[in-house]
């Protein structure tokens, strides 16, 4: 790797935002000059690892004097400027003007662009003594490079180089694009319920690691979790018990729409999913006209699977389910919606094509893209809908030979509830133990026989809660393994190596102490053995 000329680039950027250039010139003589230790951008903890890094060997501090910029016409950077001033002010402290002026006493400053010749989540970042440049392809990218400099910001300040102190940010450029468009995980709020602010905090650690999909599996045997105004006894009765006979709950309308709204600020898109026709009990609890598997539907606290269905030939179940997607979609912006369709065992085969078939314009009637698990690829699909591949590489291949794209989420590899070992004490292991190397070690673009690159939309690491009743044992099993999703999903294989890996993954111990992550400390990873300070403030 050379070291890039900054000239062209930066001028064209700098220009392009002319009230940071004046501030820049107003602040010339106040600058102090700050001799900064050597400082390695490479050897920063990025999570996951860019497409290039080129190390300068100096230092961008970050201090009272210090400001952030972004054109005052673009209303979508302004708000991720104010994302980076919060975020900077719980790690630091110190509370960055955004737009300030030569009033502000700025020496420094952090720099917000756009440039449209990029893919939307694509950016470089260039780091100089006096600047910080953020050149991304959208503000989705610019948002994912604020997450890397979350990253490489020190965990501590520099407190002997000046007065007050100072933030030393290691100088060079980064160079990063995506891998997949789709970056994601699910989880399964049907089996257990988890709360609002649960999901929220999942949220707040997906988007540092740059995912940007959350797949909430909303409808199991065990519980239905969302209001549908239509047929309210689906959340009051079906929503009323979850695995272990425990309380329930449900998320209302707006309670969701709230979900989503706080997912889109950080540029994940909310997957909602009905599955059916089977793991359907408990909405045939709430309307038995549903039932299609001839016996008395009863709420179910187990954990069994297969036993349900609904009536494939009965119109009136269309009807239903035609009413549950238009209440849903009108609620969520994002392009998909996922219909489930898998362990179908008690609905015959020609039941469930009729049912997948029928099914499929219903969810395109309201503007959205089916996904459905692997099973759906033996119906007749239009190539618009989406395959998640869990189980079978045979109905990857028939999904593919129709047109459509494949999520990869293959259960012995990518599956969260799937212990570490035998001695972890949460999960399941019925697709094989995943300890964290395991999970990190495999190429989404060889895994599956007769898929080719163009065929991924993207990588998504599920999290099923039949053993997880509390956020602390949900995070158990996603931490430190989600991380490893994240760089599959974002980072070039050539890039990716398990050596780096794991002590870049070391390095995060940091940030799942602040944010109170109930990680599991597998003894693959050489986590620090200091005793790290109690955080004043989560990240």
């Amino acid at each position: 790797m050379k070291v890039p000329s900054f000239g062209t680039s930066l001028i064209r950027s700098l220009a392009m935002l002319g009230l940071f250039l004046v501030v820049t010139a107003c602040m010339e003589e106040k600058r102090p000059q700050i001799v900064y230790p050597e400082t390695d951008l490479s050897a920063s903890p990025f999570m996951p690892i860019p497409d290039e890094v080129v190390p300068t060997g100096d230092a961008f501090g970050i201090d009272r004097h210090t400001g952030i910029y972004a054109p005052a016409a673009d209303g979508e950077l302004l708000e991720i400027a104010d994302y980076l001033a919060d975020r900077l002010q719980s790690r630091t402290g110190l509370r960055l003007p955004v737009n300030g002026s030569a009033e502000n006493d700025i020496h420094r400053a952090i720099y917000l662009n756009t440039d449209t010749e990029k893919g939307p989540e694509d950016y470089d970042m260039y780091i100089t003594r006096d600047s910080l440049l953020i050149n991304a392809g959208s503000a989705a990218g610019a948002f994912m490079a604020v997450q890397t400099l979350r990253q490489i910001l020190p965990e501590t300040a520099n407190d002997t180089l000046a007065e007050f102190p100072i933030w030393a940010v290691p100088t060079g450029k980064i160079t990063d694009a995506p891998e997949f468009a789709y970056r994601g995980s699910m989880l399964d709020v049907a089996r257990h319920f988890f709360s609002v602010e649960d999901v929220k905090k999942y949220i707040d650690i997906m988007a540092y690691y740059k995912m940007n999909v959350l797949h909430l599996g909303l409808t199991n045997d065990q519980g239905w979790r969302i209001e549908i105004k239509s047929w309210p006894l689906l959340a009051e009765v079906g929503g009323s018990t979850e695995v272990g006979g425990g309380p329930g709950g449900y998320y209302t309308q707006e309670e969701y729409k709230d979900i989503v709204a706080y997912a889109a600020e950080q540029f994940i898109t909310i997957v909602p999913e009905v599955d059916m026709p089977g793991h359907t009990n408990a909405a045939s609890v709430a309307y038995p006209f549903l039932n299609g598997n001839g016996k008395t539907p009863e709420l179910y606290t187990g954990t069994r699977v297969g036993f349900s269905t609904w009536d494939a030939r009965k119109d009136t179940v269309y009807s239903f389910i035609d009413d549950v997607v238009r209440e849903i979609s009108a609620i969520t912006p994002g392009p998909y919606f996922h219909v489930g369709g898998d362990e179908t065992h008690v609905t015959s085969q020609s039941d469930y094509i009729y049912f997948m078939e029928r099914v499929e314009p219903i969810v395109r009637k309201y503007g959205k893209q089916m996904v459905g698990w692997d099973e759906m690829a033996i119906a007749k699909l239009d190539s618009s809908s989406i395959a998640q591949f869990w189980a079978s590489e045979e109905n990857a291949q028939k999904a593919v030979a129709q047109g459509m794209k494949v999520i990869l989420s293959p259960a012995k590899k990518a599956y969260l509830d799937m212990q570490y070992d035998s001695l972890s004490p949460l999960g399941l292991h019925w697709a094989g133990y995943i300890p964290v190397d395991t999970a990190y070690q495999w190429n989404p673009v060889s895994y599956t026989a007769g898929l080719d690159r163009d065929d991924i939309l993207g990588v998504e690491a599920p999290l099923w809660s039949e053993t997880i009743s509390e956020l602390s044992e949900l995070e158990f099993l996603a931490f430190p393994r989600l991380s490893g999703y994240a760089e599959l999903a974002w980072s070039k294989e050539e890039n990716r190596d398990w050596e780096s890996y794991r002590l870049r993954l070391a390095a995060q111990a940091p940030y799942f102490r602040r944010m109170e992550i109930n990680y599991y400390k597998s003894p693959l990873i050489p986590w620090p053995e200091m005793e790290l300070p109690e955080p004043a403030i989560k990240d």
